[in-house]
């Protein structure tokens, strides 16, 4: 598998599609990150991590309202054939500030803001609205 994160992306946006209650992702320190910060900004309800004997695996819980998925989309930004950076002035705004960019940076996997905040940069690996 060439792009493990975009495989993660791809197996939730599925998942919402058919409305199921769960997605069960191969876990990695970065998808861990990733799962995390999609909890702590409430696009889904839990993430757990259950040993298999090889890496591991992620158990995401989708969260619904209404019927309806809370994530209305995800998209990869940055792919292993063109990187995406951006410095902290010129952090993208998703949806102009409503969705939420996840960027890589030297401090760790955070948010747009927190990237803002903490006045670094990094790639952009995805956005969430």
């Amino acid at each position: 598998m060439t792009d493990p994160i975009a495989d993660m992306l791809t197996r939730i946006r599925n998942a919402i599609t058919a409305k199921h209650e769960t997605v069960e992702v191969p876990a990695s320190n970065m998808k861990k990150a990733i799962a995390n910060i999609l909890l702590e900004e409430g696009y889904v309800k839990n993430v757990k991590f259950e040993d298999d004997g090889l890496s591991g695996k992620l158990v995401i819980e989708l969260k619904y309202a209404d019927g309806k998925s809370v994530i209305s989309g995800l998209k990869r930004v940055s792919k292993p054939g063109l990187r995406t950076y951006s410095g902290a002035e010129r952090m993208p705004k998703v949806l102009g500030g409503l969705g939420t960019a996840i960027v890589s940076t030297s401090k760790g996997i955070m948010t747009d803001k927190q990237a803002k905040a903490a006045n670094v940069g990094g790639e952009v690996l995805c956005f969430v609205w």
